[in-house]
């Protein structure tokens, strides 16, 4: 029994030997291996990735969606009730203001302006000879008010017959590409019969809603950057135009107007496009996303020194875009960061540097090498 406890002990006293011995980690221990197979003394130097600090153009823009409006947009209607006579478009035509697209039934009016024509000349033919017989004392002076009158009347009487007659004629108001045409010859058409659509797109509206905190920043002639999913490698770009009066009191929301150039008339009335408005450009300080790691509520990146020792350094955040973060403190400009590999690091480290790193030489990853380098 005596010799059993002895034996115990003695293998007690051996397994506090090799505790002690790896809790004093590999420097207390050089005869050993690791799992690498080099002295536990020789820790393997970690490859990180690093990347300077450098100034660039963060630019503030608000997202939003929009509808196209046509600059103008009408539906074209008769102003009378008649029979279409001819119509003198097709479908899509591009049109110049004051072209005549639909001709109207007008044989009665016609035959009225003809004989108004014909009342005309002769009252300005009685309104000539009176003229000449009052000259000569020959006529009395109410004979040439009343020839006067008849004159007026009868121009008069023409001008109407040939508004008529205008009416019957359907003209382009204005410049702009037709849409579908919904008459034919023979139709009868009255004044709310669609005829066709005609739309201005050389310049596109383009309305979106923002949100009313927003007015403070966006302005009539901001930038507009527009996309749509019929293009998706191509921005449209115009500028603000209008801002509504009026704030909606349900959405709080403020409907904003942007003009699009469109000469190639890519865009159409009724799109949905993507907007996004650049509200203010400015220089900051940036580093890569990746770089920044958190501890509480306070932001962090490795800065790497000349001897290629990684420090921790404290830095105040600002605005933050897709793969970079703004440094409003605690960097300068060309300071190195580690970009990638800081989950292998902790204060102090020393480090090699990558194939990938940024704006170091890769191939001089020891002290001696950088300044022999440099």
């Amino acid at each position: 029994m005596k010799y059993v406890v002895l034996v115990l002990l003695a293998l007690a006293a051996a397994a506090g030997v090799w505790y002690f011995a790896l809790r004093d980690g590999p420097a207390s221990t050089p005869g050993f291996a690791g799992g690498n197979g080099a002295p536990f003394g020789a820790q393997e130097v970690p490859v990180v990735t690093v990347e300077p600090a450098r100034f660039d153009i963060l630019t503030e823009t608000i997202e939003a969606l929009g509808t196209a409006v046509a600059n103008e947009s009408v539906v074209l209607a008769a102003k009378v009730t008649d029979t279409v006579r001819s119509v003198d478009f097709e479908d899509g035509d591009y049109v110049e203001a004051g072209a005549i697209l639909v001709q109207l039934t007008n044989r009665e009016e016609e035959a009225q302006l003809a004989e108004a024509e014909a009342n005309l000349e002769d009252a300005e033919t009685q309104l000539r000879r009176v003229e000449d017989l009052a000259e000569r004392g020959l006529a009395p002076r109410s004979e040439l008010d009343v020839a006067r009158s008849r004159a007026a009347a009868a121009q008069a009487r023409l001008d109407g017959i040939i508004a008529r007659l205008s009416d019957r004629l359907i003209r382009a108001p204005f410049s702009g590409v037709l849409g579908f045409r919904q008459v034919s010859p023979g139709t009868l058409v009255q004044p709310n019969t669609p005829i066709a659509t005609l739309d201005d797109i050389s310049t596109i509206k383009l309305d979106f809603t923002v949100p009313e905190t927003a007015l403070g920043a966006i302005r009539p002639g901001s930038t507009v950057i527009a996309r749509s999913a019929s293009y998706p490698n191509r921005e449209f770009t115009g500028v603000v135009r209008t801002i509504d009066s009026r704030v909606d009191p349900v959405t709080r929301a403020v409907v904003v107007r942007a003009h699009i150039p469109n000469d190639d008339a890519a865009l159409r009335p009724g799109m949905l496009l993507t907007v996004r408005v650049t509200t203010e450009e400015r220089t900051a300080l940036i580093v890569p996303e990746g770089a920044v790691f958190q501890i509480q509520d306070r932001a962090y990146v490795y800065r790497v020194d000349g001897e290629r020792i990684a420090r921790q350094r404290q830095i105040q955040i600002g605005a933050r875009r897709f793969g970079i973060v703004e440094v409003t403190a605690g960097l300068e400009e060309g300071d190195l960061i580690v970009s990638e590999g800081i989950v292998k690091l902790r204060d102090g480290s020393r480090v090699r540097f990558s194939d990938d790193s940024k704006g170091v030489d890769a191939t001089a990853n020891t002290p001696q090498q950088a300044k022999s380098a440099s």
